[in-house]
């Protein structure tokens, strides 16, 4: 839709294209060959420059490449989901998936410039926007609660595509992600509570098929079995457990994961980059606004809360 827009300001310079299909299906290594492929057979080298124009998939698989081809070119972000804007474009974070799990082949990689607007957003359909606001939402459950408190009575708005309300989130959400990732790029600690929710809903994507659940609904469910985790160990309230549930239900978004076996819900688990001596690390909750990274919490307690769902 905007790419014709953006080859009219790039008329002077050497730009190929490559459209890809739509979907988390396409996040794979067989994408990054055939864009890897385009370049050299167009003669690019070390002093191109990659550009994504798209949502997280476009911009994951864009910054891959870009960190691998050639041992690493320049690329520029330009998002256009609201998903995108508040969490793929932003941190550095390059991927694509493998059979076994999500994210596992990737590096960390920054592009030389992120450019958010926020007019991209008005052809987003429904669930794009929900999508991308469980992300924001995230950000006020694990870093700052008056942010959490602000989104309460706004989430309406968001959906609406209020600029103000929209404008506001988009840019507190990138500033908390650019504060964390300045503290710890490659998520040796703090990094690592922008999971949140996240090993729970990879799983989901993984176990339902990669496509069938968003990202950003998978990562809703998730975060509600994390907040459950979180509730039954005394870390947080049940009153907070649903004051979770309900932003995310006024977002549109899901609070139960699908009917997905327990045990192979662990097994998928397992998989994620987080577990360490073969136990898996949980983002949880202290209180709204807190996250931690642990794995100090009881099997059984994590099997209930996946039975329960």
């Amino acid at each position: 839709m905007y790419l014709d827009q953006l080859l009219k300001k790039l008329a002077d310079k050497n730009v190929i294209t490559c459209i890809l299909p739509p979907g988390e299906q396409e996040k794979k290594l067989k994408t990054a060959h055939k864009i890897i492929d385009r370049l050299l057979e167009n003669g690019f080298g070390r002093d191109a420059t990659l550009i994504s124009l798209g949502g997280g998939v476009v911009c994951d698989i864009t910054g891959f490449v870009a960190s691998v081809f050639m041992r690493g070119v320049s690329f520029i972000q330009i998002p256009t989901t609201l998903l995108a804007q508040v969490d793929a474009s932003v941190g550095g974070k390059t991927g694509v998936n493998h059979k076994l799990g999500k994210n596992l082949i990737g590096t960390f990689y920054q592009p030389s410039a992120v450019i958010c607007d926020t007019a991209f957003l008005s052809s987003l359909p429904p669930e794009e926007m929900s999508g991308g606001l469980a992300e924001i939402i995230k950000y006020g459950l694990i870093y700052d609660r008056d942010f959490f408190v602000w989104l309460q009575p706004n989430v309406s708005n968001i959906l609406k595509q209020d600029m103000s309300s929209l404008g506001h989130a988009v840019q507190r959400s990138c500033q908390i992600k650019a504060e964390i990732v300045a503290q710890d790029e490659t998520e040796q600690s703090i990094r690592a509570i922008l999971n949140f929710g996240h090993t729970f809903g990879h799983a989901i994507e993984n176990q339902t098929g990669y496509g069938q659940w968003g990202h950003g609904q998978a990562v809703a469910a998730g975060m509600v079995l994390a907040a459950r985790l979180s509730a039954k160990m005394s870390l947080i309230s049940e009153e907070d457990l649903e004051m979770i549930k309900s932003i995310l239900s006024k977002a549109g978004l899901p609070v139960e994961p699908p009917k997905i076996n327990v045990n192979d819900f662990i097994d998928n688990m397992k998989a994620d980059k987080k577990v360490k001596k073969r136990k898996i690390q949980l983002v949880l909750l202290n209180k709204i606004g807190e996250a931690f990274l642990t794995s100090e919490y009881s099997e059984e307690d994590l099997i209930k809360v996946l039975g329960a769902s």
